[in-house]
């Protein structure tokens, strides 16, 4: 499993330097595509050969390492399938195109609503169900993209888990050629949102912010729930956050301050209005 990681940390590295030297998104999505499926075919061929030494080591590479460059092959597909097949004139039907192909991502979510809600909780009580291969003709697949898929492997749920993890990244990235085309329309400058700023500070950091916010009122006026703001900030931030409601209920169960994150915010803060008035 340690091999598997080293290769996954690989990819990223890979990943990362395809963006930073590619301009052309076709390019860099056939790239990433080529890369994300060899990694997958050295997997297949691993679990073949040596197996898995225990369940949970099985439902760790499915629910986990695989879902790196799966998530990655399924974001890059779609985005290539989009540019291909995007409007190459007439700006009204090119924005049509897009708010279609949002509308079709928001239905996908609606329709795996309960899975999606388990993913975000953290929990982990359906593990054995969704993420070992022993149970795939018990849990069917349930969208009709995928008619067959190798029992050797996949499972269950991590196709699917591997969609929803691509979509969430995909709809930002649809979002963002929405924002950049209205503002061209109505001769605004744009600002490009894919600029994000690095996120310095911890996955719990990040979560314990989103909630202050959101219980401030942020999203309130457009009734957005906690999973749609952090999304919204997620277009800000170069971060994405894991088991949100899982390390909520761990930030209430802290002992000490259970507002460490804010706490260490306003401290700065203070200190900084001292100085200046020292």
């Amino acid at each position: 499993m340690k091999e598997k990681l080293l290769l996954t940390q690989e990819l990223h590295t890979t990943l990362a330097e395809i963006k930073n030297t590619t301009t052309n998104i076709l390019e860099r999505a056939n790239r990433s595509i080529t890369l994300c499926r060899n990694l997958l075919r050295k997997f297949k061929m691993d679990i073949f050969v040596d197996g898995f030494q225990s369940e949970e080591e099985e439902i760790n590479f499915f629910k986990n390492v695989k879902q790196i460059p799966l998530k990655e092959l399924i974001y890059f597909s779609e985005v290539r399938s989009f540019e291909i097949q995007f409007p190459k004139a007439n700006i009204g039907r090119q924005r049509k195109f897009i708010k279609k192909k949002i509308n079709k991502l928001n239905r996908f979510f609606l329709y795996n609503m309960d899975f999606g809600q388990y993913v975000d909780s953290g929990a982990s009580h359906f593990d054995k169900e969704y993420y070992t291969r022993d149970l795939l003709d018990s849990y069917h697949i349930t969208t009709s993209k995928f008619y067959f898929q190798d029992p050797d492997f996949f499972t269950p749920r991590d196709m699917l888990l591997g969609k929803l993890k691509a979509y969430h990244r995909f709809i930002i990235y649809l979002e963002n050629r929405l924002f950049k085309l209205e503002n061209s329309l109505n001769g605004k400058t744009i600002i490009d949102p894919t600029n994000k700023l690095h996120w310095p500070y911890s996955n719990t950091d990040y979560v314990e912010l989103l909630y202050a916010l959101c219980l401030r009122g942020l999203g309130k006026q457009d009734n957005q729930s906690i999973m749609q703001v952090s999304k919204k900030l997620q277009q800000l931030f170069d971060f994405e956050p894991k088991d949100i409601y899982k390390t909520y209920q761990d930030i209430k169960n802290r002992k000490n301050s259970r507002t460490l994150f804010l706490d260490q915010l306003s401290t700065s803060l203070i200190i900084e209005m001292d100085k200046s008035e020292a």
